[in-house]
Parts: C-alpha cells; structure tokens; sequence
C-alpha cells in the first residue's frame, strides 16, 4: 500500500464520495468540514451507493485547517463560489512538490492555484458523477463515476502523461475509481463544460431535472443546440470537439437516472451559483477570441438574475 497521504478540501457530494472510497481502499485521508463536522467526527462517513452501501465509521475529520497534517495530494472539492477560501487553505496542507488535484467545474480554475501555490503539481480532474448529500455524513452515489485527468502547464498548452498523474490513477483506481488519463487539459475542460452548460442552467431556468429536460423534444433540441456552442466556444481556443462526444453526452443523460443536478441542488437551497466558472469564463474566452456564444449569454445572464433574486429574498443566515 502506498505511504501518500490525501486531503479533501470540500466533504460534500463528490469530494465526500471520492474520499470516502480512497479510505475504504486503505490510503490515509483527511477531510475538511464545515456544517457535519461535529456529526461525521462523532459517526463517520456514510455512503449509499449503487456499487454497494458502506460506511467509514472513524475519518480523520478537521474544522480548522491548520491541525490537518502537510498533505501529498490536496483535492479540491469546493464549489468554485469558495474558492476565495484557497490561499488561506493551500499553502498550509499541501507538501513542497506535492500535488494539487483540482475536482472543480469551469475554466481557468488551475491559473488561479498557480498564482496561489509554487512549487507543486497542479491537476485538473474532470468528474462525471451523479451523486448528492443527503444529510450529515450521508452521500448517495446514484451514477457513473469516472474522472479525468491532465495535468496543468501555463497557458494550458497540452502536457504528458506524468509520473504524478500516474500515481494518482492508480490509487483511485485501486479504490474502484474508473480514471481517464489526458494530454490536454483545456479540451477536457471544454469537453465537461458541453454536458454542465445546458443541464445545470437549464435545470434552474427550468426547474427540472435532467429526465424531464431529455423527454421533452424542445428542450432536448435546445440542449444540443448549447453543446454545439460549447464546441464553437472550444474551437475559438483551438480545441475541436466532435460531433460525436455530443452524441455520446446526450445518450449518457438518457441513460442516467433522473438527476437533480448540483446547481439546481445549490439553487433550492439557497447557495450562490457557480456561475462565473461555468458561464462567464467561457463566455469571456471565447469573446476574447472574437467568438460570440449567444444561447450561452443568454443563459448567463438569467441565471445572474435568478442567483441574485433568489439570494437578496431569502438571505443566508
């Protein structure tokens, strides 16, 4: 068994679910936690899945960052909207030489690690999972589960495979982790983005889960139409997607069981909305590339509306 010791930045749906299987296959995992701090230190992490239900009853649960132990692995798993958090978190728990493993949506996530943290590995990992928290300590996996990763070079230019990425493959899929190992982060970024676009904004416009939004033919005309911007948002950065991985994303919704997506969740519960990484920063992109995205703008801007009037009439305590 390996001696690398991990961290989870963001014990929620995925970053809970993710730690919580690298535990259940032996490595040594610490978690950060905010609200179930006290209930996960007390009982531990419990995770109902589709492969099979099971629960961790002693984590190394933390609420204060500073007495988690120097980490080999740091795993961001924040919403983008606490990002803020970072150069208050980073530079503490990650080893010099380390890595970063960023599990996060959106673009230009790794530029801003790199001016946080020197000296380390940043990793971009891109996850397609159905899973929700349900309650204190309570995940429930209902889908799919597979990461992929490239590692980060300035500018995004494309990189090997590296030694890093390898290690870290190994011990996700050591613990039943399906990993995917890329040369070129921007296009994986792009490529998650053709699937988090449509559904997680229209889910909200929409109030709908993703099911309902591919039964009707409107709204699944409407979806394509998005991915295909996405793919034109790409090619303003150099990076072609196919017509093809649409296809491929559109039949992966049908076959997925009815999902409330994270942004709908975060909506219903009154949390800000990842907005800037998922809309505005590509938008700005592909903008600065001369490349307009209209459909996308306008799902941008209802959303700000809808974020900003949801939050100012139900204001969090």
């Amino acid at each position: 068994m390996c001696d690398r010791k991990y961290a989870i930045l963001g014990t929620g749906a995925l970053g809970g679910f993710y730690g919580a299987k690298l535990q259940k296959a032996g490595l040594d995992v610490h978690f950060l936690l905010k609200s179930d701090y006290q209930h996960v230190s007390q009982c531990g992490l419990f995770v109902q899945s589709k492969d099979g239900d099971f629960t961790l009853h002693q984590v190394n649960a933390y609420h204060n960052v500073e007495q988690m132990p120097q980490c080999d692995v740091v795993i961001v798993a924040l919403k983008t909207t606490q990002n803020y958090l970072l150069p208050k978190l980073l530079p503490l728990i990650v080893k010099h030489s380390g890595v970063v493993l960023v599990l996060q949506n959106g673009l230009g996530i790794e530029e801003d690690i790199a001016q946080i943290v020197s000296n380390v590995h940043i990793i971009g990992g891109l996850c397609f999972l159905c899973s929700n928290k349900v309650g204190p300590g309570h995940i429930h996996h209902l889908d799919y589960g597979k990461i992929t990763l490239a590692e980060y070079n300035p500018e995004y230019q494309p990189h090997l495979i590296t030694e890093k990425m390898e290690q870290i493959a190994h011990d996700f899929q050591t613990a039943g982790i399906p990993i995917e190992l890329v040369p070129d982060l921007l296009l994986a970024r792009w490529q998650k983005l053709v699937w988090n676009i449509p559904y997680n904004g229209l889910s909200v416009i929409l109030n709908a889960t993703t099911e309902e939004l591919m039964a009707n033919a409107d709204t699944r005309r409407l979806i394509e139409q998005l991915m295909n911007e996405v793919a034109a948002g790409a090619k303003s950065s150099g990076r072609i997607i196919p017509h093809s991985f649409i296809e491929t994303m559109l039949n992966y919704t049908v076959k997925m069981k009815p999902y409330r997506t994270s942004m709908k969740i975060d909506y219903d519960q009154r949390r800000p909305l990842e907005i800037e990484a998922i809309f505005a920063s590509p938008l700005k992109k592909s903008q600065t590339a001369g490349v307009n995205l209209p459909q996308i703008s306008c799902l941008y801007h209802q959303l700000q509306f809808l974020d900003q009037r949801n939050r100012s009439a139900h204001p969090t305590p």
